[in-house]
Order: structure tokens, then C-alpha cells, then sequence
């Protein structure tokens, strides 16, 4: 049903697109004008009074009323009265009056009455961008059953927070809901948002579609895929037969294997081209030596900046940084991203733009190795496919342990006891210059200790240019790394077997498990530490306890907000009032549910 001009003006005022939306505005307040034969103590509450005196001050009124429900006199105080105000108390003149009564050493007060014409129910008073009457007169026209329904709420919802708006005569304000009233709250928030998520998603007829198989391939490896590279391989597959160009996330934590999926994926798309942008040179030249080993029948090449122009319809996959989005890629039927969270909206954009065919695209998977709770993930899937991988080809063997000041000199022992086995230790420091502001020290302050207490120490950081050089000198040939999170993710050290990261309170712990994720990664024994000033700090100690990525995604949660996943790009904040991502999953499945159904979206 089409909007008039008013009712489009009013939702414009509210900020809101829904019915939905409009019943999560609820009353900041309630006004009881029912008449009550006892006095409620530090509640507004409506008398029948007669004024029996009244004495005009500089900045007050002061009146005495004889109340009738009551039957006792209560005084009452108008500060900074408005003019009109001066006419509404007369003495002997009985009328109705609203206000907050205070009683002390046997004496109570009304502070501010208002004298209230229209009585016998409950007021709702509204705080967004409407008065309160035009609000009050919208809503009895505008959320009704009938137009919730229509949105595809269900009834038991619908009822639950219709009462929060019309209330009955025995209804009474608490600060808190009950729980029937605070799931309504939760789902249709939920639901009105999920809705936005998917009326963002579009719908391309794909370049190629096919259908594909694996499954002989995968017989080749020199190891078995694990099951969940195996659905989602699968996941993948059943996308390439279908008829609309497929847009999928793939999750995957630390060490999971989604290197081996990314091969799948192109092997399936043969014989068109797949295209994988990695956000750095060392992540490209790692997945394209993977994909030399792993594809043996594929035309593999590298495109970086320092590449030399050649034609690339030569070749079936083409693998390289940003420097692909400058070259001539031909017709591309298969787009991956790697670490898609490191490229700008702007410049994945920009890749899907120049393998599209007018209104055809390519396939779409993005990849990511920052794991998200499985709430995130549940609501994610309303505008874009989603498949996590949850477990590693192999467990990881490694200690975690915070540590203070007077662990360093055991510390030491242990680095160079790593050393000495040809390992090597990764020491992560919270800034790269002096700080006033910050308690602990800068890689600058720092280096001088290691360098001359250790042999072919590399030092690196974000702003560094020649950083990528640092990390592949460092693989082969170094013993000690100081850097920042730089190293957080994608490079592979396989002699890497210790990590310690100074001032760990101060990084998320998302973060903490992707600079964890750095060691053990070919079965060596593992060594996590986490040096902090803190006496105590229970998110670190459960951080240590817990080794699952998706588990400490959900630990991050209980400590921070969530992030919009509308915008996609704050990491803090929550655009939800009600709806908890770490409390509330069954809420996410019953709406996900609701909205499987096909309900029209809202227009």
C-alpha cells in the first residue's frame, strides 16, 4: 500500500521506514489520569482539588489545595511560572491537576501541577522528532495489527508490543520488561533490521553457469579436506549451477585451510578464469605458490606492482594484489577476494566492475580469517551467503599465558631456548616512537635491548615501506621479529613458535587470536604471551582458556559492542537497543525463519 505525502513526511521526521520501526518507538513515559483514593508516594499521580490559597512570589506560585480523593490538603509549587500560568489557580475553583507528590515530616507536596481537563486513562508521552499529540494521533492511525502483519511479524509479537503503546487501565510503568515483552522487542527489531540487510542485496545473472566436480581433485592432495572445507566446497559448487551470480562469505579461522577452498573454487570454475586479489605481495606470492603445487594442470601467473605486463588471457587463474585492478583481465568468470576486510568497498568495487559483462557478473567469494559469532554470521546471511569453517586440518599445540614484570628474566630463558632450536620468536609492541600517553615501551625504546642481546633481529611496522621485505628476509633467514599487529594476518612463518605481545589488555581479543594464530603453524609446540601492567585482568585470563576463534568471538562480545554490520565498518557501538548478539540466537533463528517464508519486503 502506497504512503501519502504526510504519512511519508512523518517517517521522514522519525528517521524510520517501517511499521516495524515505528512500534520500537515506545513511550518515554506514561501519565496515570485515572483517579486513585490513596496517595502513591513518589509517583505523578492525577487529584481532584479545590485550591484554598494561593500566594504569587518573584519566581513561584505557592497554592494550597483541599483534596477530595485523598481528603487531606497538599500544597503545591509552580517554579519560574509562565504567564499563562498565573490565571489557572483561583481560590475556591475545583478542577483536576496532575503532578509528582513528595511527603516529608507529614507535609506533602505537588511540585509543578498541571491542570488536566480530559481524565480516566492512560496518557502515552513520546520523545522523537513529533510533538507528542501528532505523534500520539499517528500512532492510533498508522500501527495498527493489520499493517504489522502485513511486514510478516508474527501475531503473539504483534500483540505483545501493541500493549506497550495502547495500555489498559491496570497497566503499570516498570524499568524493566518481563521476558515475553523483552523477546517481542528483540524479535521485531531484529526483524525490521534484517529486512534492510536484505533489500541491500542485488540479483546478476552470472557469466558462466556450470556444474562442477572436486571430488578427484581433492583424491590428489597429499592430505585429506577436512569436513567443513568439504561443505563448503560444496557450498560453492551448488552456487556455480545456479542461475543468479553468487555472492559468498567464507569464514575461516587461523590455520582452517581456506587456502585449499580457494584452489577448489578455481579448479571448479575451469575451464573460465578465476581472478583472487590478496591485500599484500606476501599473501599473493604464497597462495600463488600454493595454487603452482596444488593446480599442476592450471595456468598460474602473479600480478604485482613489480610484475612485468604480460597478457593475461593466457593464463586460468590470475593471482595478485591491488595491482590487478590496472591491468587488462579479460572476461573473468570467478572473482575472489582474500582478506576481503583490507580492501576498501571502493576497490572491490573496482575488481567487480572490470570482470562484469553489462548486467552479467562474475561469481563472488570473499574470504576472511577473522572468525564472527555464529548470531553475526546467522544475520550476515540475509545479504550475502555465509559459510564458516570452524575447525583446523590439525589441533594446535600452544601454551597461553599472561605474564607481568617479574616474568621477564623466565621469559628471556624460554627465547632463547627457542632460538637455539632454530625457531623463532615474534615480540609485539603496541607502538612504534615514545609515548607520554602510553605506559609501555615503543619499538624504538625497545630494539636496543634485543639487538644487542640477540643475533639477526628484524624490526618492522604499519608505516614502514619496506615492511614486506623485512617479513620474507625475516622467514628465512631471522631469529627475533619486533613489529606491530602488522603481522596480524596472512603471512606464514612456519619456524615461528612464540609470540609475546606487550600491553595485551589494550587489543581486541579477535585481534589478540589472530597475532596467536601466527605460531605453531606447521605442528611445532606453541608459546603465546601476553605481558600486561594489570594485576588482573578476567579477559585475558579467559582469552588464555579459550582456543576456538568463533568462541572468542563471542567472548569479544560479552566484553565490547558488536559493530553495525549495516555500515560494515564500525568495529564498537551497537546499533541495537534490545537485541543481544551473545544472548540471543534462538531470536535470530525464529526471524531468519519468518523471513525464509517470502514475505514481501516493505515498500
Amino acid at each position: 500500500m502506497k504512503r501519502t505525502k504526510d504519512q511519508e513526511s512523518k517517517f521522514e521526521k522519525l528517521g524510520i521506514s517501517s511499521y516495524s520501526q515505528l512500534a520500537l518507538i515506545l513511550p518515554h513515559n506514561y501519565e496515570d489520569l485515572n483517579l486513585h483514593e490513596k496517595l502513591q508516594e513518589h509517583k505523578a499521580q492525577l487529584i481532584d482539588a479545590t485550591v484554598e490559597s494561593v500566594f504569587r512570589a518573584q519566581n513561584s506560585i505557592q497554592i494550597t489545595f483541599f483534596v477530595h480523593n485523598f481528603g487531606h490538603s497538599v500544597s503545591g509549587v509552580l517554579f519560574r511560572p509562565k504567564p499563562y500560568m498565573m490565571h489557572q489557580f483561583s481560590v475556591g475553583s475545583r478542577d483536576y491537576y496532575y503532578g509528582m507528590i513528595e511527603c516529608k515530616q507529614g507535609t506533602c507536596s505537588m511540585s509543578m501541577p498541571k491542570k488536566v481537563t480530559k481524565i480516566g486513562s492512560i496518557v502515552q508521552k513520546y520523545k522523537c522528532g513529533l510533538r507528542t499529540d501528532v505523534m500520539w494521533r499517528f500512532i492510533q492511525k498508522e500501527l495498527t495489527k493489520e499493517n504489522l502483519l502485513q511486514e510478516g511479524l508474527r501475531e503473539e509479537m504483534i500483540d505483545e508490543v501493541l500493549k506497550l503503546h495502547f495500555v489498559s487501565d491496570d497497566f503499570t510503568k516498570s524499568e524493566d520488561f518481563n521476558e515475553t515483552t523483552l523477546n517481542a522487542l528483540k524479535y521485531i527489531e531484529l526483524h525490521a533490521y534484517m529486512k534492510i540487510l536484505a533489500s541491500k542485496r542485488r540479483y546478476f545473472e552470472p557469466l558462466v553457469s556450470l556444474n562442477s566436480e572436486y571430488k578427484e581433485w581433492s583424491k590428489s592432495l597429499p592430505f585429506e579436506l577436512t569436513p567443513e572445507q568439504n561443505s563448503t566446497i560444496e557450498d560453492i559448487k551448488h552456487d556455480f549451477s545456479k542461475k543468479i551470480a553468487s555472492k559468498r562469505m567464507i569464514v575461516g579461522d587461523v590455520g582452517s585451510g581456506k587456502t585449499m577452498v580457494i584452489l577448489a573454487a578455481a579448479f571448479m570454475m575451469k575451464p573460465y578464469r578465476s581472478v583472487l586479489m590478496a591485500p599484500t605481495t606476501i599473501l599473493a606470492n604464497q597462495l600463488f605458490e600454493e595454487a603452482v603445487k596444488f593446480l599442476p594442470n592450471s595456468k598460474v601467473v602473479l600480478v604485482t606492482n613489480k610484475s612485468k605486463k604480460k597478457d593475461l588471457a593466457a593464463f586460468d587463474f590470475i593471482i595478485g594484489t591491488h595491482a590487478l585492478l590496472y591491468r587488462e583481465l579479460g572476461e573473468v568468470a570467478l572473482v575472489m577476494v582474500d582478506e576481503q576486510h583490507r580492501f576498501g568497498t571502493q576497490q572491490r568495487n573496482m575488481l567487480e566492475k572490470l570482470t562484469s559483462k553489462g548486467k552479467k557478473k562474475p561469481h563472488f567469494l570473499q574470504f576472511s580469517a577473522t572468525p564472527i559469532p555464529r548470531t553475526q554470521a546467522m544475520i550476515e546471511a540475509a545479504h550475502i551467503d555465509v559459510s564458516l569453517i570452524t575447525t583446523t586440518p590439525f589441533t594446535k599445540d600452544i601454551d597461553s599465558k599472561v605474564i607481568h614484570k617479574n616474568d621477564f628474566k623466565e621469559l628471556l630463558e624460554h627465547i632463547k631456548s627457542e632460538i637455539s632450536k632454530n625457531n623463532q620468536v615474534l615480540l609485539v609492541y603496541p607502538l612504534v616512537q615514545e609515548s607520554e600517553v602510553i605506559e609501555y615501551q615503543s619499538i624504538e625504546e625497545a630494539r636496543g635491548f634485543w639487538e644487542k642481546n640477540f643475533n639477526d633481529v628484524y624490526v618492522t611496522h604499519g608505516k614502514d615501506k619496506e615492511k614486506e621485505q623485512v617479513l620474507m628476509d625475516f622467514r628465512e633467514k631471522g631469529s627475533l621479529l619486533i613489529s606491530t599487529t602488522v603481522v596480524e594476518v596472512g603471512i606464514s612463518l612456519p619456524k615461528l613458535t612464540t609470540v609475546v605481545i606487550v600491553g595485551a589488555e589494550r587489543l581486541g581479543l579477535s585481534t589478540l587470536h589472530q597475532l596467536r594464530g601466527r605460531v605453531s603453524r606447521t605442528g611445532l609446540k606453541g608459546y603465546c604471551y601476553l605481558y600486561t601492567n594489570k594485576t588482573s585482568s578476567s579477559r585475558l585470563e579467559q582469552f588464555v582458556d579459550t582456543k576456538s576463534g568463533f568462541d572468542i568471538a563471542n567472548l569479544d562480545l560479552k566484553f565490547r559492542k558488536s559493530g553495525d554490520l549495516l555500515k560494515g565498518t564500525s568495529q564498537s557501538g551497537n546499533q541495537f537497543k534490545w537485541f543481544d548478539f551473545a544472548e540471543d540466537e534462538k531470536i535470530v533463528k525464529m526471524v531468519k525463519e519468518d523471513l525464509a517464508k517470502g514475505i514481501t519486503s516493505f515498500c
